[in-house]
């Protein structure tokens, strides 16, 4: 096996840079993963430009990724469910197993959960990577490697609209149609929604949206609230049912609010400022219910059969592709949208 362990290492805020790194052997209940694939998350990239996300702050050098998937190479004692070859998508945060939220299946509300590339844990940008192996799921052979590291994203969709209870002849509001905004417009289509209407500041990314399934789609060109409600209802031909929020801005969130049907649900993704004035009296006179989400649990099964399955297709919004050695240009892509970037995924593997 090769020794070559090199790995995308954000030093400090500004500061991506490539180093190698020691190969960890597997311990017990573990596998050795060489990474093939890492998508590129917005936090990825919050946390290369700004050193920080909230009060998680990158003290020392961090590797950076978690959207990942690899070949298991070497397997620890006691895993019998995984064997070198195996192709594999990794969940990539690791809950304690002993509180009282792991206890009762909510372990992403885990308060000693290690979430890869979440400072002071290292992430998966690097040639090989050791993880739990109850936490790495086996992939058919009709599922890709880079369809394998878009199970992390689309999972955070699947937790969504379950936190929503998307059914079906439902009428979904997303609002906000970056990665996330799309995979939960895909995820709402599978689970059975009606009609799904997309909201965005950008008229390409609505464009997408439409060639993926979107049956309306609004350009958010304007600050008068009321107005926006107004299109967005003229749009499903009534208020929606849910709306789930991706964007994190305010306008956005205030939108939701205002638009979703008496008695509907919002369900809120989207990480903007961590104060925001919203109209909440219209909520609670209308019950509508506001449900937060944090990350997923017990969604990777899930996302990995609506993939399988061909209920959802994740692999249109792959748009870039980069080796390793190009973690940076990676990286500005993604932060500036180059060429129409949705999804940039980076290929660590060799086969040496």
């Amino acid at each position: 096996m090769s020794k070559n362990n090199l790995s995308a290492v954000l030093a400090q805020k500004g500061d991506l840079r490539l180093e190698q790194r020691p190969i960890s052997k597997p311990g017990k209940d573990e596998v050795l993963i060489a990474i093939h694939s890492v998508g590129i998350c917005g936090s990825d990239v919050h946390y290369w430009v700004n050193g920080c996300i909230g009060d998680f702050i990158v003290k020392e050098p961090m590797v950076l990724g978690h959207e990942s998937s690899g070949i298991v190479k070497e397997v620890g004692e006691g895993v019998t469910d995984l064997k070198p070859g195996d192709r594999v998508a990794i969940e990539p945060g690791i809950p304690c197993r002993k509180c009282k939220f792991c206890k009762c299946g909510r372990y992403n509300l885990c308060p000693d959960i290690k979430f890869c590339a979440t400072p002071p844990v290292h992430g998966t940008l690097t040639r090989f990577y050791t993880h739990p192996a109850d936490l790495c799921y086996k992939l058919p052979d009709n599922v890709s490697l880079d369809e394998g590291a878009m199970l992390e994203p689309l999972s955070c969709a699947v937790h969504a609209c379950k936190r929503a209870r998307v059914t079906a002849g439902m009428k979904v509001l997303v609002c906000g149609a970056g990665p996330i905004g799309i995979l939960n417009l895909l995820t709402a289509k599978a689970m059975g929604a009606s009609q799904v209407c997309i909201t965005d500041i950008s008229s390409s990314r609505l464009e997408f949206s439409r060639k993926l399934g979107a049956d309306h789609t609004i350009l958010v060109d304007t600050k008068d609230a009321q107005a926006l409600v107004t299109k967005v209802h003229e749009a499903l031909g009534g208020a929606p049912d849910v709306t789930i929020e991706c964007s994190g801005a305010e306008s956005s969130i205030i939108l939701t609010i205002l638009a979703t049907k008496s008695g509907g649900v919002v369900v809120l993704i989207g990480m903007g400022p961590p104060e925001v004035t919203i109209p909440i009296v219209s909520a609670a006179v209308r019950e509508v219910d506001i449900r937060g989400i944090f990350r997923y649990t017990n969604c990777y099964p899930i996302a990995l059969d609506l993939v399988a399955s061909g209920k959802v297709n994740v692999k249109p919004l792959i748009t870039h592709h980069f080796k390793l050695e190009d973690s940076l240009k990676a990286f500005e892509t993604s932060k500036t949208g180059e060429g129409g970037a949705i999804k940039v995924m980076i290929h660590c593997y060799q086969d040496s």
